[in-house]
């Protein structure tokens, strides 16, 4: 169940997708997929999210800088790499935190030892919203009953908005990059991983 406007802005994302021609969409999940999916891997998509794959499953093939097909297979992906861009978002953080001197303030005091240093954050991040992969390093949160969120594109602590919700991601992973105006500002949204918003 995905309340109307999360229907609304998924669908309507899914449609810009199909219209550019440039993906290829496979039948959309099905409820029983959504469930398997969300109790394999322990999250509930968005609302926004859940209806552009209940619209189509995207497919595409890898580019020359990516090993892997961009878009995440739900229906039937390698479940180790499925779980692994799942935790890429922390697993950034955490290398930034180990090799980069990262520490949010949030955190309080840095420990001087590194190893007591990222058992508190690892400690801390278990506690931030659950990131979905969208495509690539491309994320929005989990959870049932939200939508609308600004999609983020996340590598390590670097995190920058790339849409202002799913619908406008679509025209700017597709169209290139489009300038921010004032009533297209995204604002972030999201516990923790908004601090890190450039």
């Amino acid at each position: 169940m995905t309340t109307d406007e999360g229907s609304r802005l998924g669908e309507e994302a899914a449609r810009r997708l199909a219209r550019l021609g440039r993906v290829d969409l496979l039948p959309g999940l099905s409820d029983a997929e959504f469930a398997r999916v969300e109790e394999e891997f322990g999250f509930e998509f968005g609302d926004d999210h859940r209806a552009f794959l209940a619209a189509g499953l995207p497919m595409g093939r890898p580019s020359p800088a990516h090993r892997r097909q961009p878009w995440p297979n739900w229906r039937d992906g390698d479940p180790d790499e499925l779980r692994e861009t799942l935790a890429r978002p922390v697993d950034g953080v955490l290398f930034d935190v180990e090799y980069n001197s990262f520490w949010s303030p949030r955190w309080g005091a840095r420990p001087d030892a590194p190893a007591e240093a990222l058992e508190v954050a690892r400690a801390e991040l278990a506690t931030v919203p659950r990131m979905v992969p969208v495509a690539s390093h491309r994320y929005l949160p989990a959870g049932r009953g939200t939508y609308g969120h600004p999609v983020l594109s996340m590598s390590q602590s670097d995190v920058i908005y790339y849409g202002t919700d799913l619908a406008d991601y679509i025209d700017r992973e597709f169209n290139g990059p489009l300038p921010w105006d004032d009533a297209s500002q995204p604002r972030a949204t999201v516990p923790f991983w908004r601090d890190l918003v450039n």
